[in-house]
């Protein structure tokens, strides 16, 4: 049988990326430390949980256990709290890139991922430097229940003339990933198709 870090290998081989993408959501993931352990070396993790009325130490585990597992931790949407557990950057949403308080923070961190839901946001998150941009939704998905996914062939006009790495989200499952295979992406995020393989629950 194979193990659930296998599986989620086996996720990505079928998107053909190089990189994994775990994004957090309290309210859908009853074992959190258990995903952790379950993602593949070199995976990357992002606290969004914005609303946790204890995030700092949320955070702070997090960390720690991103460290010993050879992971990457990202903050969204707080640098001071980023540095303050020595997180290794920050994902920010869309209407951050625009906020010019946001781009004086990019400075000395060396990891920023942004969410981006259209071309003026690709080409802002370009000119700033990040380095990656979270493209969504690709497919429907139970994160925005009633969001129209843009589907494939959108997804592929939209970030055809961009430089910086794209990472598809949204609908992210051993369903979908397949028709993402053509297109050239650096990786998946999800949370759900995550979440799912990790705790042995039949896709």
């Amino acid at each position: 049988m194979q193990t659930s870090t296998a599986i989620l290998n086996r996720l990505k081989r079928k998107a053909n990326v190089e990189t994994l993408v775990f994004m957090t959501d309290q309210g859908r993931v009853s074992d959190l430390e258990r995903v952790l352990y379950s993602l593949p070396e070199g995976s990357i993790v992002i606290l969004r949980d914005y609303e946790c009325p204890d995030r700092d130490v949320l955070a702070a585990n997090m960390c720690s256990i991103c460290r010993k597992r050879g992971l990457y931790f990202l903050v969204a949407g707080d640098f001071t709290l980023a540095q303050k557990v020595k997180a290794d950057g920050v994902h920010v949403p869309e209407y951050m890139l625009f906020d010019y308080r946001t781009a004086r923070q990019f400075k000395g961190v060396s990891m920023v991922t942004a969410a981006c839901h259209s071309q003026k946001a690709l080409t802002r998150a370009a000119s700033l430097g990040v380095s990656a941009a979270f493209v969504s939704p690709v497919f429907a998905t139970n994160s925005h229940k009633g969001a129209r996914p843009m589907g494939i062939h959108a997804f592929s006009r939209l970030i055809a003339k961009t430089r910086i790495p794209i990472i598809a989200l949204g609908g992210i499952s051993f369903g979908t990933v397949g028709r993402l295979k053509s297109i050239n992406i650096a990786g998946i995020a999800a949370i759900d198709g995550i979440v799912r393989p990790a705790l042995g629950i039949k896709q």
